[in-house]
C-alpha cells in the first residue's frame, strides 16, 4: 500500500510535542484563549511553510533569471497566494 501524501495544511491532526517560552505560550492564549491554542499555532506554522516555499521558487527563479525587483517580489507572493488559494491546494511538505 502506497502512503498517502498530504499537502500543507491537509490530513488528519497528528500530535506533536512544542515548547515555546512561556511568554510566547501567553500571549497566543492572551490572544486567542486556550480552545484555540492548537489552531493559531497550525495556522502561524503553515503560513511559514508557504512563504518558505515561495522563497525557494523565486531563489531557484533568480538563480535562473537574475535578481528580482522588490516590487516583483511582491507581486509574485499576491499572486502565488492567489493561485493556491483558488486552487484549494499547496504544494506537499517535503
Amino acid at each position: 500500500m502506497s502512503e498517502e501524501v498530504y499537502r500543507i495544511g491537509e490530513g488528519p491532526a497528528t500530535r506533536v510535542s512544542l515548547s515555546l517560552p512561556e511568554g510566547t505560550a501567553e500571549a497566543i492564549r492572551a490572544r486567542v484563549g486556550k480552545r484555540e491554542f492548537s489552531a493559531f499555532i497550525a495556522e502561524a506554522v503553515e503560513r511559514e511553510l508557504r512563504g518558505q516555499v515561495l522563497d525557494e521558487y523565486l531563489a531557484d527563479y533568480e538563480s535562473r533569471n537574475g535578481p528580482v525587483s522588490k516590487q516583483a517580489r511582491q507581486r509574485a507572493r499576491q499572486v502565488f497566494d492567489e493561485v493556491f488559494a483558488e486552487e484549494g491546494e499547496w504544494p506537499a511538505a517535503s
